[in-house]
């Protein structure tokens, strides 16, 4: 078994080319995996799905995260694949293995209060403030990603229409409303502190520049955030993705209907955004238990 395992390792650095540190990762996986079947059997045409299963539970019940049982199954469902593909066995025993799934996990959501609070924190008497206020209506109003946000150009703003046009992920282009607050935000940085930026220096079509004139990184308004959230004395982690959740969940909570929210934030399929009507649902729950009359027991 020890051999083949060998052989299979050899197979995906010769065949497939892959890198040392996911040959390690996948060496890791299998060699833990090995010794608990070799408890068993010396034999891989003797391991069984059963066998597998025990395995799978014994990392549970060790304490192993979710990820990393996700992982081992990964492992052994290609290993498994090139023994059966070479002949080493007759059946492939992870046929019958199912993939557990991830835990869904929550995305962070500022209030409603805590958004005003750091919309507001920019020093506007500034040029850059007046840039970074720009940039933060525009995340919040419109829900677009980082990456869509650092891309803007000036023919895709449509603001008389208060419209955005950006194009999202798998080349999928979408029109978004936008609102007054954050287009007259725009407007004060267009006419402003974004001609200043550009003075003595080649003109470009991307709408958020930085202090040389060029386009403003991802990384940039990472730490831009990172700053202004100190500065408001928010005490959670917050990134540019926040204030997307953020705008998903207060449209929900305001009644917008789902498909909608799928349409602005660009998601090809719905399932993925209904996870904001987990957010929204235990919002509403919160409110009602706190506020509500019949939720405390009799006197």
């Amino acid at each position: 078994m020890k051999d083949q395992l060998e052989d299979y390792l050899h197979f995906l650095i010769v065949e497939r080319g892959l890198s040392e540190n996911t040959i390690v990762g996948y060496r890791q996986d299998l060699q833990e995996a090995l010794a608990y079947f070799q408890k068993t059997t010396t034999d891989f045409t003797q391991v069984d799905q059963f066998l597998i299963l025990n395995y799978l539970e014994s990392l549970q019940q060790a304490g192993k995260s979710r990820s990393t049982v996700i992982r081992a199954v990964s492992s052994l469902r290609k290993f498994f694949q090139y023994l059966a593909q070479f002949g080493i066995i007759k059946s492939d025993p992870m046929l019958k293995v199912d993939s557990p799934k991830k835990a869904q996990t929550l995305p962070d959501v500022l209030t409603v209060a805590e958004v005003n609070s750091l919309l507001a924190t920019p020093n506007v008497s500034r040029s850059l403030g007046v840039r970074d206020r720009a940039i933060l209506e525009t995340l919040y109003a419109t829900g677009l990603r980082v990456s869509e946000l650092v891309n803007l150009r000036l023919a895709d703003l449509h603001l008389p229409m208060k419209l955005i046009q950006t194009i999202g992920k798998g080349d999928r282009e979408r029109i978004i409303p936008i609102g007054d607050v954050a287009i007259d935000w725009l407007n004060r940085y267009l006419t402003t502190t974004r001609q200043e930026l550009l003075k003595n220096r080649p003109n470009t079509e991307f709408v958020f520049l930085n202090a040389h004139g060029r386009q403003l990184t991802r990384q940039a308004i990472w730490q831009m955030i990172k700053k202004y959230v100190k500065l408001a004395g928010i005490k959670r982690h917050v990134t540019p993705h926040t204030l997307r959740h953020s705008f998903a969940t207060h449209l929900l909570e305001n009644g917008a209907d789902l498909r909608i929210v799928q349409e602005l934030l660009g998601h090809a399929d719905i399932s993925t955004t209904q996870i904001y009507t987990h957010i929204s649902h235990r919002h509403l729950s919160e409110v009602y238990n706190q506020f509500h009359p019949r939720t405390k027991g009799m006197d």
